[in-house]
């Protein structure tokens, strides 16, 4: 009788996370999908067989439920992370303390594999407590389990993104485009991509200890990404650049709005290049070739289109 193979997917019901819960499923992982939130997670048990796909409650930041989570697991993904702090959830208990436990518990347990979702940017020294968190993530990972796979993502794209779809949504309901450090240059990445690459590194005993940077094939400014996103939704807006000492003062009030459609924070990370750096690992290594912004986008961002994207129901004289 076979044995069960057990992955344990830490944020698999997040964005990139739903991508990689499917793929282990179709492997015939039974895939365990830790939350502190189960419920949430059940729109992911049509992926695969009955039982297959579990949700189960844990908090990364409560030792037993990490450890029942990885016991017996093969593989473990840690895809937990936070683009703003609230709370007790800051970025150091999230991503550094969060991802220590986990990498620390899974080692304990025998777990043969541990893939770390990090990001480009990620440094211990960083002016930036979102890259500073990641950084030191990625030291304690590689400290408790030093055969971990580091995978650092460039801007992640897909239909459920809250990046082009944002900017999207402010492109339909403002009169301009705001644009702030736009020749910030960026690295687009599909999330397939993304998931496509944490599953050749569990299948690839030689991806172990390494660290990868994954970027699509075309490095954007960031007012290039705006212009496309206004050209796919087919709106003409003016693309107006805010000085960084204003887009300061409001990102100051609106970090403290529900949301935080703006944090000081994220201005620092704007304002650094967020593209895969010379002679790093990427996904060519992996057998990956990078799907291009152009093929994708467009798709799921023509309901923002006037009319929804949808051709007019009244007929054109040459119609009729």
């Amino acid at each position: 009788m076979a044995t069960r193979r057990v992955a344990t997917i830490f944020g698999g019901s997040g964005f990139i996370g739903r991508y990689v819960v499917k793929r282990l499923a179709q492997q015939g992982f039974i895939v365990r999908v830790p939350s502190r939130q189960p419920e949430a997670a059940l729109f992911l048990k049509p992926m695969g067989a009955v039982g297959q796909i579990v949700p189960l409650f844990a908090s990364i930041g409560n030792e037993a439920t990490v450890h029942r989570a990885v016991e017996g697991a093969e593989v473990v993904v840690n895809l937990v992370g936070a683009l703003t702090e609230s709370g007790a959830a800051s970025f150091q208990a999230v991503h550094t303390e969060g991802s220590e436990r986990i990498a620390r518990l899974a080692a304990a347990s025998g777990v043969s594999q541990l893939i770390q979702i990090s990001a480009i940017g990620a440094d211990p020294n960083s002016a930036s407590r979102y890259a500073s968190s990641k950084g030191r993530a990625e030291q304690a990972v590689l400290a408790a389990f030093p055969q971990a796979t580091v995978m650092r993502p460039s801007l992640v794209f897909g239909i459920e993104d809250k990046f082009f779809n944002r900017f999207a949504e402010i492109a339909r309901l403002a009169p301009i485009m705001p644009v702030i450090s736009g020749d910030t240059k960026m690295q687009p990445v599909y999330v397939c991509d993304v998931a496509d690459a944490v599953m050749a590194a569990r299948a690839s005993s030689a991806a172990q200890g390494k660290v990868f940077e994954l970027g699509g094939p075309r490095v954007w400014t960031f007012r290039e990404i705006l212009a496309y996103i206004l050209k796919a939704t087919r709106r003409e807006r003016r693309l107006v650049d805010i000085p960084m000492g204003l887009a300061r003062l409001q990102a100051s009030i609106l970090q403290h709005v529900p949301g935080k459609p703006l944090t000081p924070d994220q201005l620092l990370m704007l304002s650094s290049d967020n593209i895969v750096s010379p002679g790093a690992l990427g996904l060519a290594d992996l057998g990956i070739t990078p799907t291009p912004v152009e093929l994708v986008v467009p798709g799921f961002l023509s309901r923002f289109q006037p009319g929804g994207g949808r051709r007019p129901t009244i007929p054109t004289p040459l119609e009729r």
